[in-house]
């Protein structure tokens, strides 16, 4: 066995890999961006080395750089994870060259499957059905169109190097087919550096299904049954769980077959996942493709059949042989797993950047998290936005989904929203017992999901803890040494006005006062983001229109508030952080995480009278932060509707900015190389309606 491990990636796949090999007795060597110079995957190895800038490109997919740092640091070993370096046939070369063992699948094994093209061939040549589709060489638009046709619409054009979603575009008609394969090919060159598509017949009531496979270099391989990966949005997966529910015997011995013929047919030698299409409408099945890597989703497998399989890759990366047999694996019981981004379900799943000003995890029986931030971890542009993966575990899905709620309730992440409150309503919707597909999320939320009403109760807290704050900064306070129900001793007796903005841009005026054991918040809803103040801090509480007034006890420190009514009781955790914006009050509690900012009246007047201009049509905005690749636009040029001014990349994926509307350029706020924010102005247009 290896002495010391280095490990090529980041996040939370390099903390879990740190976690088996220390256990193993192995010293573990980390390696880091500019970017991630403070990150948690750093300090749980025993060293780390820098392997360059912030981009990808200049640091985690540099296989030279990767390899200069494993002889510097006297790895015998580099476990790739996934992602990033996992399926490079340039790393395993490099390794080759110096000596070091690569943790993963031959480099044949690698190439014959890299290739969604030639893995289908592969599939084809073994009896294992593909999904009817292109899958030759010629890669020129017209060949490309007359396939599409052959095949019939709706079609899916695929990245053949592509893998995680990207690369992806779902093609309902022959006049959206040119722009879409342009979209595919930036895509996939951006991600992997190979534009080449493959065409497959686009299925309509799909489910994602999926094998695992783990064999050694002595001949042996084996199943670990299926997971059931169909909830998805954008072709990326959001939940998976370990078995398939609603999955007929035979159906699933036809999977667990076909995957071993894969795995026999290639002589695969790791672990590795053989991945299905299974069409709901004609009960057919069909192999997609075979990641020969850890998955993301392999803690569900692991919870389900008892086994570490990172232990398993090193071991037989070391070249030992499995130390079992096809009858002794059994799976027991149900683990699902969610993945948690930093993004805004809100706002269209935005991605989000920023710090993390408190993250606490969940524990407790049947829960796991595999988690690569903590307190004060950096999310930035360069990577992609998951932040951890919360796994439950129980002896039925039932159970299971329970436990999993109830965790990503008591997730707290702060600083940047969340998909936290989605991923929990994903879980306990009632389709959630049904079979599933890979277009759960749009027949579960068919008007599009939205976050629950954060409740009067959450308001009242947002306005509280300004005041209650405030008042423990002024000197010394029983708020903060004595931890029993206090009255308040210092608060003026006619109120403190409150103004805040929350995450939507809905304004909350609220005043606070105490009264005898209990404060009083007066929340009006009424009032409009440019509405002229009214009473000034200091005057007395008012009724006004929509207004409703509040009796609570309060107990108070720095890192929470507990609010108890005369029915009901609530404990918020509370972060605060200044920014460009002003002061930023974070609150989580009942599973619903909302962020306010303290207003000040007469300053967001003069503000929004001064960019209201800034919030019309004509001004194209990054639509998340992310760096800008592109710039067609030019200032003075004119424009058609759909015309590309802009392209930019954000967490791997490519997004484009169109022309709304035929116009003028007036303005163009960005170069090739920015790193914008999301909601900056990128491009200011003169149309028709504006000029």
């Amino acid at each position: 066995m290896f002495d010391t491990l280095l490990i090529a990636n980041r996040g939370e796949i390099a903390c879990r890999i740190a976690r088996t090999a220390r256990r193993m007795g192995m010293r573990t060597v980390a390696v880091y961006s500019d970017a991630d110079r403070d990150a948690l995957h750093v300090s749980v190895c025993d060293t780390a080395v820098r392997i360059g800038p912030p981009e990808a490109a200049r640091s985690y997919l540099d296989a030279a750089a990767i390899v200069a740092a494993a002889r510097a640091s006297g790895a015998q070993a580099i476990h790739p994870g996934y992602g990033f370096l996992s399926e490079s046939l340039a790393l395993i070369e490099a390794c080759e060259a110096a000596g070091i063992a690569f943790v993963g699948p031959s480099r044949e094994a690698i190439r014959r499957m890299g290739s969604k093209i030639e893995s289908k061939r592969i599939a084809l040549a073994a009896g294992v059905p593909v999904v009817p589709g292109y899958h030759g060489d010629a890669q020129d638009e017209a060949t490309l169109v007359e396939a599409a046709a052959a095949i019939g619409y709706p079609v899916l054009i695929k990245a053949s190097a592509g893998g995680g979603g990207k690369g992806m575009r779902v093609v309902r008609s022959p006049v959206e087919f040119a722009l879409a394969l342009a979209t595919v090919r930036r895509e996939a060159q951006a991600a992997f550096g190979d534009d080449r598509v493959l065409l497959e017949r686009y299925l309509t009531l799909p489910r994602h299904l999926e094998v695992q496979l783990l064999g050694d270099k002595h001949g042996h391989l084996v199943h670990l049954f299926e997971r059931e990966c169909s909830i998805q949005r954008n072709h990326q997966k959001v939940i998976e769980e370990a078995p398939a529910p609603h999955l007929a015997p035979e159906l699933r011995d036809a999977l667990l077959q076909h995957a071993l013929t894969m795995g026999r047919a290639i002589g695969y030698d790791s672990t590795g996942t053989i991945e299905f299409i299974h069409d709901s409408h004609t009960g057919e099945s069909f192999f997609l493709e075979m990641n020969t890597r850890l998955q993301v989703e392999h803690p569900v497998t692991e919870l389900t059949v008892g086994m570490d399989l990172v232990e398993w890759q090193l071991r037989v990366a070391a070249g030992e042989a499995l130390a079992f047999t096809q009858a002794d694996i059994a799976q027991s019981g149900c683990a699902i797993e969610a993945r948690v981004c930093a993004e805004n379900p809100a706002a269209g799943f935005a991605p989000e950047i920023g710090r993390l000003i408190r993250y606490e995890e969940p524990s407790g029986p049947g829960i796991r998290v595999d988690s690569g931030v903590r307190t004060g971890s950096e999310v930035s542009l360069f990577y992609d936005s998951m932040l951890a993966k919360v796994i439950a575990h129980s002896a039925d899905r039932e159970g299971a989904a329970r436990r999993l709620v109830h965790a990503l309730e008591r997730t707290v992440v702060q600083g940047v929203h969340s998909n936290l409150e989605f991923l929990a309503d994903l879980v306990r919707h009632p389709h959630f017992a049904q079979v599933l597909s890979t277009n759960y999320i749009a027949q579960a939320f068919p008007q599009g999901w939205a976050p629950r009403p954060e409740g009067e109760l959450m308001r009242v807290a947002a306005a509280l803890h300004g005041v209650l704050a405030r008042q423990a900064a002024a000197g010394p306070s029983p708020w903060q040494s004595l931890g029993a129900w206090r009255l308040p001793t210092a608060a003026k007796p006619e109120g403190t006005r409150v103004l805040l903005q929350n995450a939507a841009g809905q304004i909350v005026q609220a005043q606070v006062w105490p009264e005898g054991e209990f404060w009083c918040v007066q929340l009006d809803q009424s009032v409009a983001p440019d509405q002229p103040p009214g009473q000034g801090e200091g005057e007395g509480p008012s009724e006004g229109e929509g207004a409703a007034t509040y009796r609570v006890q309060a107990r108070w420190t720095p890192d929470a508030l507990e609010l108890r009514s005369d029915d009901a009781f609530v404990r918020y955790v509370v972060a605060q952080q200044k920014g460009e914006q002003g002061e930023q009050l974070w609150l989580t509690g009942a599973g619903i995480t909302r962020a306010w900012h303290c207003v000040d009246r007469w300053q967001r007047a003069l503000r929004g009278a001064a960019g209201a201009h800034e919030h019309s049509g004509n001004h194209l905005r990054a639509p998340m932060p992310g760096m800008v690749t592109q710039v067609p636009a030019q200032v003075g040029a004119q424009v058609q509707a759909g015309e590309v001014l802009v392209q930019m990349e954000a967490m791997k994926m490519v997004h484009t900015l169109s022309a709304p509307a035929p116009g003028r350029v007036a303005e163009v706020r960005c170069r090739a190389g920015d790193a914008v924010r999301g909601g900056d102005v990128l491009v200011v247009l003169e149309t028709e309606e504006n000029a």
